[in-house]
């Protein structure tokens, strides 16, 4: 292709990548790497209507920013290295985060992916003759037995811990009896949301974490309400159940009759009326 048409369709990239960046709030930046072109195509399925992705060149990206003029976009460019796919939303940067958490799924490891999770091979029948897998599997640290033509896993046996590497053995043993240990899918880097950047470890929120302490929090304003007797939606009927009952008790000691403490004073005067009868038979001298 001519010089001249190289340019031009270059130019043309660029002038639709300017339009893309400033037609939405917020841009992500995602890693590709380990990505599989066909749950790159599914994500994008999944995500249509919310998030628009697209993989652009690196240069011409910065080219457009530059372009453009806008000093805060240019946060962008540190991340426009390596192979990248650009999600484009105006949804919250959190939101998106999550989003492609959710979209992620377990599949089979390879020599040098890191564990998405503890994985333990369970006890149980691997389905396989016995033959060279007991020594790979003996290799990676698996108990074996012989079982009616078939290699046994003896035990639930630990092989790889959450974060750490899966080595070529153990990736092929894993394989071999179906085991998926990775998790696949996009990696946010960064985002940019409005001229923030907000950075790949800020992404990560603690769902269930955050509502525990939540209701952790809750409860204890809650206990705190009610020991200073503050009245709210929340605590009025318990207030006025424990003030009633203070009430009550307190009209029973001071002997003061309604229809509400009659039944109590009069259970209270047959028991004192018992009691004074018994001490009063004890200190009678029997004759």
């Amino acid at each position: 292709m001519p010089s001249h048409l190289v340019l031009e369709e270059k130019s043309g990239e660029v002038d639709q990548i300017k339009e893309i960046l400033v037609q939405y709030k917020s841009i992500g930046i995602a890693s590709l790497k380990k990505v599989r072109a066909p749950q790159l195509q599914e994500l994008k399925k999944s995500l249509q209507g919310q998030v628009y992705l697209r993989v652009l060149k690196n240069t011409l990206t910065k080219i457009a920013i530059e372009n453009l003029k806008k000093e805060d976009l240019k946060k962008l460019e540190p991340f426009l290295e390596g192979s990248n796919v650009l999600l484009f939303t105006n949804l919250n940067p959190f939101k998106l985060a999550l989003l492609l958490e959710k979209g992620k799924v377990k599949t089979t490891a390879k020599s040098g992916d890191i564990a998405a999770m503890d994985v333990v091979v369970p006890q149980g029948n691997t389905g396989q003759p016995p033959g060279p897998i007991i020594s790979q599997l003996n290799g990676v640290g698996l108990p074996t037995r012989i079982e009616s033509g078939s290699v046994w896993v003896a035990k639930d046996t630990l092989v790889v811990r959450k974060g750490e590497v899966i080595n070529e053995r153990l990736a092929s043993v894993l394989s071999k009896l179906g085991i998926k240990a990775v998790e696949a899918g996009l990696s946010m880097r960064a985002v940019y949301d409005e001229g923030l950047m907000v950075l790949e470890q800020q992404l990560h929120l603690d769902i269930e974490g955050t509502r525990k302490m939540l209701q952790q929090n809750q409860a204890e304003a809650f206990a705190l309400a009610l020991g200073i007797v503050y009245p709210s939606p929340d605590t009025i009927k318990l207030l006025l159940s424990v003030a009633h009952q203070k009430a009550a008790a307190l009209s029973v000691s001071a002997g003061i009759v309604t229809k509400d403490t009659i039944a109590d004073l009069i259970r209270k005067a047959n028991t004192e009326m018992e009691s004074l009868g018994k001490a009063a038979e004890k200190a009678t001298p029997k004759t």
